[in-house]
């Protein structure tokens, strides 16, 4: 059973990113895992960042 330190707290962002209790380590499907250290973490959702899979805010970029 996960105790309370073992949870991590996950928040989304409807057309933004995924906000995720740090520290995390994401393993991509390449096989390259990406760390961060911050207490708390923005994950792209919407493949846009040129930092991917961190958010670069590039979601909020207007269309035309």
């Amino acid at each position: 059973m996960a105790t309370p330190r073992d949870k991590r707290r996950v928040t989304v962002i409807t057309g933004g990113p995924v906000l995720v209790e740090g520290p995390v380590e994401m393993v991509l499907e390449d096989g390259t895992v990406v760390e961060s250290d911050r207490f708390v973490v923005a994950v792209c959702a919407c493949r846009r960042s040129k930092r991917f899979p961190l958010c670069d805010t590039s979601h909020r970029a207007r269309k035309r």
